[in-house]
């Protein structure tokens, strides 16, 4: 067979990453031949991929952990167009992993046309090799100013006959609305292939949600396929949710007599922040994000976290005084970690033509580097080890380089053919790779380090945490919470037989090829 199905949603975040990875994981324990597809994806959370020709290529980290719930590795043809924001007003354009252009929202519509032709291409090459391909769409496929042109939402459902869900946060309020809305703001082909709803994050009685639901079956003619708990525990791999002020999942209880509280800085370009994530699976570790100085001051551990604007964020650090509370850390001798773009602020000067194109600027002056922005972006897997051989993996995407450093710094990792990546300076610590926490010994390692360094003494390291292990219990809950709580065998007939065929038009809709 080749099924496909698309879970669009009523707004960003509505739940479709996780509900895509949840009908994927279902559809593989099943012994369905299944892969996840996202057409295009607006993220700087990306994951490193390696092309057919060797080359490391991006695509959105959503589709990577989409691809761990089919049992597959990541492929480049998962994610054909992901754009990077670097601005509120420019994106980086990475086609089928390779970064191709810079556009700003007047420029984007000359190139929609290349980027949905190789989108297509993409699609079509999966359902020749996989039997069902589940494809999420991208925010909202009601914004009809935006229809024109789309290959993402229903332009790809139109284009590949594909059957849709449409999923509605009801933690959001006014679920009914969002779901009749975006099914009558369609117009009739679109609202032909769109088959039902699902309901997301539903705490309370759901006797009392019935009488909602049969009434929106009664106006749309369409049923609701079922309605998703609220689940506490389904926070790894986060997309567009890493909100401010907010604690990483359900930190357990410490192993000793203390916690240790790890502040992560919420720039305003962000990316990866799903670094973090691994340091919160350890019991006894505090991880929330914050904007507020004062925050720092009672943290043990500090983290800058990647950004697709270095200048830029660092700028925004100065304004908001977390630039001062991140040098008084330093100070009062408690640890820092940068991480990437977060690395390259605590050097004492950061030459940039490329990304601000402002020439040299002063970095926080926190480690005896200079980077150089370098027009030829560094995308690849990493692998080595840190301090006692332990072995480390993750992947580097960065413009920025290591231009100048004191010959005597400490490198905080090496890789496997022994040059020294990052630095240790003190209680100071950087480096280029994301991902190297999810390695469980070295990550046991460095939190040990920043424990002893903030006075934690009481503060136990857990030996058994598996970062992997975490990551696929929560994609085997995903997998739970479609079996127990989605009419599956309805969504099979849908995936295997398309849309039905006699969905009645709801008004007013859209012009007709709007």
């Amino acid at each position: 067979m080749t099924g496909g199905l698309l879970v669009a949603g009523t707004t960003s975040d509505a739940g479709k990453s996780v509900l895509t990875a949840g009908i994927c994981r279902w559809l593989h324990r099943r012994g369905v031949k299944v892969a996840p597809f996202k057409a295009q994806n607006m993220s700087n959370n990306s994951a490193v991929v390696l092309g057919p020709d060797g080359r490391g290529g991006e695509i959105g980290r959503a589709q990577a952990m989409q691809a761990a719930a089919c049992g597959l590795a990541p492929d480049l043809r998962f994610n054909p167009v992901l754009l990077k924001p670097g601005s509120d007003l420019a994106s980086q354009v990475v086609l089928l992993g390779q970064a191709v252009d810079t556009i700003t929202a007047g420029t984007f519509r000359t190139l929609r046309p290349r980027l949905a032709e190789t989108a297509y291409a993409a699609l079509a090459e999966l359902r020749s090799e996989y039997d069902v391909v589940i494809c999420e769409g991208a925010g909202s496929p009601a914004e009809i100013n935006l229809r024109d042109g789309d290959y993402v939402n229903m332009g790809l459902a139109r284009h590949a006959r594909l059957p849709t869900i449409i999923i509605g946060d009801i933690d959001r309020g006014g679920v009914f609305a969002a779901m009749f809305g975006t099914l009558a703001l369609l117009d009739p082909a679109d609202q032909a292939l769109l088959a039902g709803f699902v309901v997301n994050k539903f705490r309370g009685d759901l006797g009392l949600l019935a009488p909602g639901l049969e009434m929106l079956r009664q106006l749309t003619g369409r049923p609701t396929y079922g309605v998703l708990p609220w689940a506490l525990d389904l926070w790894l791999d986060a997309e567009d949710s890493l909100a401010y002020g907010r604690v990483l999942g359900r930190p357990p209880a410490p192993r000793g007599t203390e916690w240790l509280d790890v502040a992560v800085l919420r720039l305003p370009r962000i990316s990866n922040a799903t670094d973090v994530e691994a340091l919160a699976t350890e019991p006894g570790v505090r991880v929330r994000l914050t904007v507020e100085p004062a925050e720092l001051a009672a943290a043990d551990l500090v983290v800058l976290p990647g950004s697709k604007s270095t200048v830029a964020d660092l700028a925004w650090l100065r304004e908001t005084g977390l630039a001062d509370a991140v040098t008084a850390h330093v100070a009062a001798g408690r640890p820092v970690l940068g991480i990437c773009g977060g690395y390259q602020m605590l050097a004492r000067a950061i030459q940039d033509p490329v990304e601000s194109r402002q020439g040299t600027v002063p970095g926080l002056g926190l480690l005896p580097i200079e980077i150089t922005f370098d027009h030829t972006k560094i995308v690849r897997p990493a692998r080595g080890s840190a301090a006692a051989d332990l072995p480390v993996h993750g992947y580097e995407i960065h413009h920025g380089y290591v231009s100048t450093a004191d010959p005597q710094l400490t490198p905080l990792l090496r890789d496997t053919g022994g040059a020294g990546e990052g630095a240790m300076h003190g209680v100071v610590h950087g480096t280029h790779w994301h991902g190297a926490f999810e390695s469980d010994e070295f990550r046991r390692w460095f939190l040990t380090r920043a424990a002893r360094l903030a006075g934690r003494t009481g503060f136990r390291i857990a030996p058994d945490t598996s970062f992997a292990a975490a990551r696929e219990r929560s994609l085997d809950l995903l997998g739970d919470l479609v079996e127990e709580h989605l009419d599956t065998d309805a969504l099979w007939r849908l995936i295997e037989d398309g849309p039905p065929t006699d969905l009645p038009f709801v008004p007013p809709g859209a012009p007709p090829g709007s």
